[in-house]
């Protein structure tokens, strides 16, 4: 297991950045680490890398404990921060050994990772002068220096434009064939197109962890329905298959139901039963950015 998270929180004064969080990551998945702002993405990034400690659990990294293996979990990772911290007045190669050095990693090395990050055209300019396309390739040049088994990512396509995100896009997708990706952002695009996996955080709390194909290709559906009168909502998940129930406004319902069966006839039963009034009734398959605002919506 290439990362293991048990019951892991933080807290920061009386706020709860992360409670109870649990799971797993197996060597050679990539796993996107979904979120709104503030859920508390960083934070167990941060965990992971030994930049601050866990308030309760553990957590795990090529076996060695993030709180009493500091080193070891450091050698055995690659990191590029939400932030990368780049010296800008450093040509690129010279801030390449300026890492390599902290590693006691040879030239040959920075020369390997310059060619798999596809920073040979820029090597010779400072790191001022590049894009923010090339300075996100010169943060995990820098991550690779030392050839981790596993690359922890956050939000490594901030702010880079559409040629730039798709250019890193098929880079961190090179670079799992044979190591452990864990990368967080708030972006469903960039987990579609990378990931294997996703886990979904909302206000410190995992509320989904599932496979990217499960999503793509899942039997689940959301029926919506607007009744003329307002229905409170433990009625509505009294129906069969139901897992969740929002009100997104007035008198209309987005419903979903983890079934194959369409379930339109049984709303239009229970608006029967109850006397109701159906003013629409629509389905719709649900996916990743409707499992998303389903589970992140309040």
């Amino acid at each position: 297991m290439s990362i293991k998270v048990e019951n892991l929180s933080k807290f920061y004064g009386n706020q709860v950045a992360l409670k109870a969080i649990s799971f797993e990551i197996k060597k050679g998945e990539i796993v996107g680490f979904l979120g709104p702002n503030g859920a508390g993405k960083s934070t167990m990034m941060k965990i992971l890398t030994t930049f601050i400690p866990a308030s309760e659990g553990t957590a795990v990294v090529n076996d060695f404990d993030v709180k009493h293996q500091v080193k070891e979990v450091q050698r055995s990772i690659g990191y590029l921060p939400e932030h990368n911290p780049l010296y800008l007045e450093l040509y690129v190669k010279e801030y390449l050994q300026f890492n390599a050095d902290l590693f006691k990693i040879g030239k040959s090395r920075i020369q390997e990772v310059i060619n798999q990050t596809g920073l040979t055209p820029e090597a010779h300019k400072k790191i001022g002068q590049l894009s923010k396309g090339y300075r996100q390739r010169v943060g995990l040049a820098v991550a690779l220096l030392h050839n981790p088994d596993v690359l922890i990512l956050d939000e490594p396509t901030t702010g880079l434009d559409p040629n730039q995100l798709v250019e890193v896009r098929q880079l961190i997708k090179s670079l799992a064939k044979d190591k452990t990706i864990f990368l967080s952002t708030h972006i469903m695009q960039e987990v579609e197109a990378m990931c294997d996996r996703v886990i979904i955080i909302n206000k410190g709390e995992i509320v989904a962890d599932k496979p990217l194909k499960f999503l793509r290709d899942n039997d689940a559906q959301i029926v919506v329905v607007e009744f003329d009168y307002r229905v409170e909502d433990e009625f509505l998940k009294r129906l069969p298959n139901v897992t969740n129930v929002l009100n997104p406004h007035d008198f209309t319902y987005e419903i979903t139901f983890n079934t194959q069966k369409d379930m339109r006839s049984y709303v239009f039963d229970f608006a029967h039963d109850n006397k109701l009034k159906i003013l629409q009734l629509n389905q719709k398959n649900t996916n990743l950015e409707g499992l998303f605002r389903e589970l992140t919506a309040s």
